[in-house]
């Protein structure tokens, strides 16, 4: 059964805002995600990978980085007698 609303107060803790969340909407873990829906914050648990199998999938999810073909060409020009030490 879903819990029904219920108020709570906003305080400060130091610099950050920050909530009590009530006993009826504890979450598993001790990390969430946050973000903004319209003129709503979404709290989401951080789900670890509990064996080999999930830890690989969540990194082939993970977004991939450029290709080494994106990089710019770059010119090697041999060093200097200077430059070498």
């Amino acid at each position: 059964m879903t819990p029904r609303p219920r108020e709570v107060k906003l305080f400060r803790n130091n610099r950050s805002q920050a909530v009590r969340i009530p006993v009826e909407f504890e979450m598993p873990g001790d990390r969430v995600l946050i973000r903004r829906d319209g003129d709503k914050l979404v709290l989401e648990p951080v789900k670890t990978p509990s064996t080999l199998k999930e830890l690989l999938m969540a990194w082939r999810e993970e977004p991939q980085l450029a290709p080494e073909d994106d990089f710019p060409d770059i010119q090697d020009v041999a060093a200097r007698p200077e430059d070498i030490l």
